[in-house]
């Protein structure tokens, strides 16, 4: 069965003053911390068993929001990076939690709105190991990993950050690795930033072979909100999209009630604890329905 793992750390320098007493993936996006919308993508996999990994004063901020999961129905364990060294990195930070299974790492910052790929996609990945990552394409590539084609059209490299790239397609923040990530990821040499960069994994995996490029449906709204601007445009384009469908994406009360993993006392209780709030609202409406 496969595990998730959140890498909710660094400096969040880019966020001054924001981020000086708080990590971003607690800042609001809309109604809800950012850290909901990561959560809820990776329990729309159904995966259950999550790693949190957080900087060493903001691990005990996250443990007080989710405790242990089991109010949930699912189980969240937590770790401390240290230092920002790399995305990488969490992947040989949680090869106790892994135990050898294979794991989808997703970036504390990362938004995925809507549903990612078809159902069929969908139970395709969930039912197997195999080592994925989700391209989307995008105005400004020089700020992502971008995916370079040969004359086939199938992916050859990753190049992190290029100045120049005739390709718009890019690698977005949630990655599917099979088994071998944590001893693959040891073996990986520091970039000239003093990095484990996750570019340099998935380029291993690229030349033998072993990742599988799969473009996100195209109703599917993805957000990196790391500056100013873009955890902006992430709470506009949320409530827009809330009000226009009536549905409230990060709602990883409502995915875990879904998924049977909670039962409807224990939906109550949740309710009865955010009673006076809008998101409270929307659940009562939801078990309603």
């Amino acid at each position: 069965m496969r595990k998730g793992i959140i890498l909710s750390g660094g400096l969040g320098t880019r966020l001054y003053p924001l981020t000086i007493s708080v990590i971003k993936q607690l800042l609001p996006v809309y109604d809800k911390p950012m850290i909901y919308y990561p959560l809820s993508t990776l329990l729309s996999f159904g995966i259950k068993d999550i790693l949190i990994i957080s900087t060493p004063k903001d691990c005990s901020n996250l443990e007080n929001l989710f405790k242990d999961g089991s109010e949930f129905g699912i189980n969240i364990q937590y770790k401390i990076q240290e230092k920002p060294n790399g995305i990488a990195e969490s992947l040989i930070l949680a090869e106790d939690f892994l135990c050898g299974s294979p794991c989808a790492l997703i970036l504390g910052d990362n938004l995925f709105l809507g549903d990612l790929v078809d159902n069929i996609t969908l139970s395709k990945i969930i039912n197997n190991s195999e080592s994925i990552v989700f391209s989307t394409e995008v105005s400004n590539p020089e700020r992502y990993g971008v995916i370079v084609f040969d004359n086939n059209n199938n992916p050859v490299e990753i190049i992190e950050k290029p100045k120049f790239s005739n390709s718009k397609s890019v690698i977005t923040g949630l990655y599917f690795y099979d088994s071998n990530a944590p001893k693959i990821a040891k073996k990986l040499k520091p970039s000239p930033r003093g990095k484990l960069e996750i570019t340099d994994l998935n380029n291993f995996y690229l030349k033998k072979s072993n990742l599988k490029v799969i473009n996100l449906k195209k109703s599917c709204v993805w957000l990196d909100a790391g500056t100013f601007e873009t955890l902006n445009d992430a709470a506009q384009i949320v409530k827009g999209m809330e009000k226009m469908t009536g549905q409230k994406f990060g709602c990883f009360e409502e995915i875990c009630f879904n998924l049977g993993y909670i039962n409807k006392d224990k939906l109550k209780k949740i309710i009865n604890r955010h009673r006076s709030s809008d998101y409270g609202n929307y659940l009562k409406r939801f078990l309603k329905s």
